[in-house]
Parts: structure tokens; C-alpha cells; sequence
């Protein structure tokens, strides 16, 4: 069986090696020193894969060194592809990735990529990457495959091996092995797909397709909003229709949906189309953040409640219920806004370190709720443990005349001052 290595330990990459390790030789390997550490003693940071699972692996090692990977004949490279300042595709963690694999690739080896990239980045970006720093030649010497990540952080019923498995390889010949090798973690199944560059196609327009349909009831909520209509109520007046697709409104983050319509869009602007639909929908999404805190500051003025040095408490940080997953999370956008109105604002996520938080966000968090302190309360993110409140407990925190705001409709609409 040929050896196997990882590049990169994040939410994909090492439950990608925990299971392959269960089977055969696998080489995980992070640039992170300190992550590379952590998972020697069994522990993962992300909380994706128990100290349990990491035990199974027996044939998986963790490294930092290139060394430890030049008699690997599978590289499988799983490096975060984000966006930049300007919402551009940023791929320079997958060309540095590329660029270190190039100097340990030999003749026969195979270079699969699972990061999230617009069509056309695996053969027209990595491969010539490859075949300059290897001298190798593509499809000759050296072969590469697309196999894009579904891994949903946070999400203990969909994991790795109960979610179809996308595959595709340079040829025929390649196609049919990497199929053949992800069958053997994959019990859910692979889907052969027709080409390297229909695998990544079909990879952006999942989170794409997600992502405008949220939009649209984003916007549904605001018109509804304005009129006086509870939008939840609508969404199950009209989710009794067979066909209705049942979307909530709320904040849009994270490392997919957030982000991967601009590797599509950017690709269409390039070639000469503009995408209006979903960069509407985007524009739309990335506006939520902004609204929560203004309906949020409409709704103080209306009870009377200066904003100025107002106490508020924001619960949740993450970009999503119950993970830690700080990525690109448009809680901050609430927060933002809110400090431009001169409010104090008190971060608290059971999720979330002190220390990565401000290490990854440089905003600090609290451990502890007060009671009577809060003018205004805005719930975030629908973690577990904010389901075990009842609106007695919110209340408790705040002081007699308060604004409380529920973005994941956790509680009913006469119970709270605000929701989407």
C-alpha cells in the first residue's frame, strides 16, 4: 500500500489522516510546531476528532519536517484557501504547498488536492509549480487528482466517512485509483467525477448555492422585518409546501459559504462575465452583521436607552453553532458597528479560548455573565448551551428597562424585543 502524506492539520486535513492512518502509513505533516505537538499528545484543538479517534490511527505520525515526507508516494493537500483584504482568492498557502511538495515529488507519485479553489487552479496553477521545482513532467513522471473537502465543523452526525466523496485524476488510469483509494475510508461512497476541473467546478457552487439561498431569506427577513411579520412564522407557513427549500436567516461565516462564491466569481470576472446574482447575495450577507446592530441600536432608542456607554453582551463569537471555529466570523461586524455607537460590549462564547480569541481576533471575551448589568442582550450563535436558557435567565442579566435580540430564534417572538 503506498504511504501517504497529509499536508496540513486543520478541520480537513486531520480527520482526513486519522482515518487513513487506521489503515496505512500516513505522514501528517503542519507547518504549526505547536499544533504538531498538541496532536503527538492526542489532543485537537479544532475538538473535530476525539482523543479516541487519534488513538485508532496507529499508522499515523505527525511531523513538521520535509524530511519525514520524501518516501511518501501520495501527497494530499489540504491548506486552507481564504479570501484577502479585497475578497479575492488568496492561494498562497496552497502555492507554498505546492512549492514544498514539488522538491520531495518522484516519478509515479500522485499530488491530490482537497482546498477549495475557482476551475483550473489544480492544472494551471499547481501543476507547472510542480514541474519546475521537480523537473518532473505532468502525466508522465507525475500525476494529480481533485477530491474537495465536505468536512461541516461542528457537525458530529456528517462526518468524514458518512459524507459522498467526490474524486477525480489527471487520467483514466489516476482517476480510477484515487476513486479506488478514497472507497477505502469513505462508507457513504464516491462520485468519479469527469474531470479535475468539474470537481473543483462542482465544489464552489456547493457553498455557492447555499449561500444565495440564504441571502434570499436574509432579505426576506428584512422586508418582513419592516412589515410588521414574523419571519419565522412565514418560513413555516410556507415550508408546509413540498418543494419549499427550508432556509433560516442569520450571519454567514466560516471558511465555505463566506468565501468560496468569490473563488467562483473571480473566475467569471476573469473570463468576462459578472456574476450579479451572487455577488448580490453576498453583498447581502456580509451586510447582516451591520443590521443586527442597527435594529438592535433602533430598538434601545425606541425604550429609551442611550447607546452611549451602554453595557451589551453579545453571546456567541464563533461562525457557528457549537465549534471553535473562529474563522471569518461576521460576529465581529456586530460588534463593530455597535462600538461606533459608544457601546461597551462584553464577548461571551463557551467555546472559544481567552487566548485565541485574542490571538486570532485581538478582541477579548468573558468567562462570567453579570447579572443586572446588561442594556441590551444579542444572541449570535445558537450553541447548546445557549438552548438550555430560559428567557428569565437572559433577563436576569439585564437591567429593568433592556433590549433583548435573538438572531437564531431561539425563543418565541413575544418573548424577546427583536429577531430576524
Amino acid at each position: 500500500m503506498k504511504k501517504i502524506a497529509i499536508i496540513g492539520l486543520g478541520y480537513v486535513g486531520l480527520p482526513l489522516a486519522t482515518e487513513f492512518g487506521k489503515l496505512r502509513d500516513v505522514v501528517g505533516f503542519d507547518i504549526n510546531l505547536n499544533r504538531v505537538n498538541e496532536l503527538k499528545k492526542l489532543y485537537d484543538r479544532t475538538l473535530e476528532t476525539t482523543e479516541e479517534e487519534l488513538k485508532s490511527a496507529i499508522y499515523l505520525q505527525y511531523t513538521s519536517s520535509i524530511d519525514d515526507i520524501k518516501k511518501c508516494e501520495i501527497y494530499i493537500i489540504t491548506v486552507p484557501t481564504p479570501i484577502d483584504g479585497n475578497k479575492k482568492p488568496d492561494l498562497s498557502f496552497i502555492k507554498n504547498s505546492t512549492e514544498m511538495i514539488s522538491q520531495v515529488v518522484k516519478k509515479g507519485d500522485i499530488v491530490i488536492y482537497e482546498s477549495t479553489v475557482y476551475p483550473g487552479v489544480t492544472e494551471e496553477i499547481c501543476v507547472p509549480i510542480i514541474e519546475e521545482g521537480s523537473g518532473l513532467k505532468f502525466n508522465e513522471d507525475f500525476f494529480c487528482g481533485y477530491s474537495p473537502e465536505r468536512i461541516n465543523p461542528g457537525d458530529k452526525e456528517h462526518r468524514i466517512k458518512d459524507i459522498v466523496k467526490v474524486t477525480s485524476g489527471s487520467t483514466l488510469e489516476i482517476a480510477d485509483e484515487i476513486d479506488k483509494l478514497y472507497r477505502e475510508i469513505i462508507l457513504a461512497g464516491t462520485y468519479k467525477a469527469k474531470s479535475i476541473q468539474v470537481a473543483e467546478a462542482a465544489k464552489v457552487i456547493e457553498n455557492t448555492q447555499r449561500d444565495v439561498n440564504i441571502a434570499l431569506i436574509n432579505e426576506l427577513s428584512i422586508i418582513f422585518n419592516k412589515l410588521g411579520i414574523d419571519t419565522e412564522a412565514v418560513l413555516k407557513a410556507a415550508g408546509t409546501k413540498w418543494n419549499f427549500l427550508k432556509f433560516k436567516p442569520g450571519l454567514v461565516g466560516g471558511h465555505c459559504i463566506s468565501v468560496d462564491p468569490y473563488y467562483l466569481t473571480h473566475k467569471a470576472i476573469e473570463i468576462g462575465y459578472y456574476p450579479e446574482i451572487i455577488l448580490a447575495g453576498r453583498q447581502i450577507n456580509d451586510g447582516m452583521g451591520v443590521h443586527i446592530a442597527n435594529e438592535t441600536l433602533d430598538i434601545m432608542a425606541e425604550k429609551e436607552i442611550p447607546s452611549r456607554n451602554s453595557n451589551v453582551l453579545i453571546m456567541g463569537l464563533t461562525f457557528k453553532e457549537n465549534c471553535p471555529d473562529l474563522r471569518n466570523t461576521r460576529v465581529l461586524d456586530i460588534v463593530d458597528e455597535l462600538k461606533l455607537s459608544s457601546c461597551n460590549i462584553d464577548l461571551f462564547d463557551p467555546w472559544v479560548e481567552k487566548r485565541d480569541a485574542m490571538n486570532e481576533l485581538k478582541i477579548k471575551t468573558i468567562n462570567k455573565l453579570k447579572k443586572n448589568n446588561y442594556d441590551a442582550i444579542i444572541i449570535s450563535v445558537a450553541h447548546d448551551e445557549f438552548k438550555k436558557f430560559a428567557i428569565e435567565d437572559l433577563k436576569a442579566l439585564c437591567k429593568e428597562n433592556h433590549v433583548i435580540y435573538d438572531v437564531k430564534h431561539l425563543f418565541k417572538s413575544d418573548e424577546v424585543d427583536g429577531r430576524l
